[in-house]
């Protein structure tokens, strides 16, 4: 009976979770024109491009060690 009861608990919790994870989620997402795709504004940059960009100022810097590290840890959050 214990089994039954938790068996069902947990179905019925997965049943749920995929709703509650939207709640938050927008609804509608900007589209690209149809003459083709806008130029990225800097909140969409990459990772990637984020990580160059980053790394190609610290180069010019001449940054190395630490000071290299907390450069890019800042660089990137921004």
């Amino acid at each position: 009976m214990k089994l039954m009861c938790l068996a069902a608990c947990a179905l019925g919790a997965l049943a749920f979770a995929p709703a509650a994870g939207a709640e938050g989620a927008p609804q509608d997402e900007p589209k690209a024109e149809a003459g083709g795709k806008s130029a990225p504004r800097p909140a969409e940059e990459s990772q990637q491009d984020r990580m160059r960009r980053c790394a190609h100022e610290a180069k010019e810097k001449e940054l190395k060690g630490d000071e290299r590290r907390s450069f890019m840890s800042a660089c990137l959050r921004h």
